[in-house]
């Protein structure tokens, strides 16, 4: 055996383990055209994927405008609590299925994006070319995980982006990277919460003060000074 078959074969087996996790993302886009929810939910850990999406919930909340730290703080707090039903909304089988079909998903109820793509260039691969599209937008982290652009023809800030773990001897999905459009729309709905809470909050502010304010005075005025009788 020559010197340079070494090298050559290495290379040949990391090109075919790049390919391993091809195979699962076909039969999760079979899944997700198919609307078949079970074999969804059999390529999806939805504990990191829970995990992920509320850090991009969260770090798309911008509680700004309050001086006091305190203030920032309770409506820091205020937004994770307002961003936990919309990530709880979104890890589900069924609405995974929603949000790979074309990156939108529907149950939320949140105003579209003007340029949102079509249903077709959702997570679909019907022929060969389509997964070579795939191939070259995705990108190895490591011996064990995978991101991969979707679409892959698609424009940076109309893609999401999902990654793939391996685990037990097989692909998963951990992670979906949402779209900048649908960030901006969940920030939007849960600042215009926030909106609402800071509103509340100065009312009650200013009706505390006010009775401070048209409290009379209980201070006593000096007496006068008493002249001296004259003798």
């Amino acid at each position: 055996m020559r010197w340079w078959t070494i090298p050559l074969l290495a290379a040949l087996g990391w090109f075919a383990y790049t390919l391993t996790p091809f195979w699962s993302l076909y039969g999760l886009a079979q899944a997700v055209q198919t609307g078949d929810v079970a074999a969804v939910a059999q390529r999806v850990n939805f504990r990191t994927l829970r995990l992920s999406l509320a850090k991009q919930v969260s770090a798309a909340i911008r509680a700004e405008g309050a001086a006091e730290p305190r203030e920032r703080q309770r409506l820091a707090d205020a937004a994770a609590a307002l961003a936990l039903p919309v990530t709880e909304a979104l890890v589900t089988p069924q609405n995974v299925v929603d949000l790979l079909d074309d990156g939108w998903p529907q149950a939320l109820d949140l105003p579209e994006a003007t340029n949102r793509h079509d249903r077709r260039d959702g997570l679909r691969i019907p022929d060969a070319a389509r997964a070579l599209r795939y191939y070259l937008a995705s990108e190895m982290r490591g011996f064990r995980s995978v991101v991969i652009a979707v679409p892959p023809d698609r424009p940076r800030q109309e893609q999401f982006r999902i990654r793939m773990r391996l685990h037990d001897w097989g692909w998963r999905l951990t992670d979906i990277e949402l779209s900048e459009d649908l960030r901006g729309r969940i920030a939007d709905r849960i600042s215009a919460g926030l909106a609402r809470l800071r509103d509340r909050s100065g009312q009650e502010k200013m009706g505390q003060d006010k009775p401070n304010q048209d409290k009379p005075s209980q201070e006593k005025a000096a007496p006068e000074p008493v002249p001296p009788r004259g003798r």
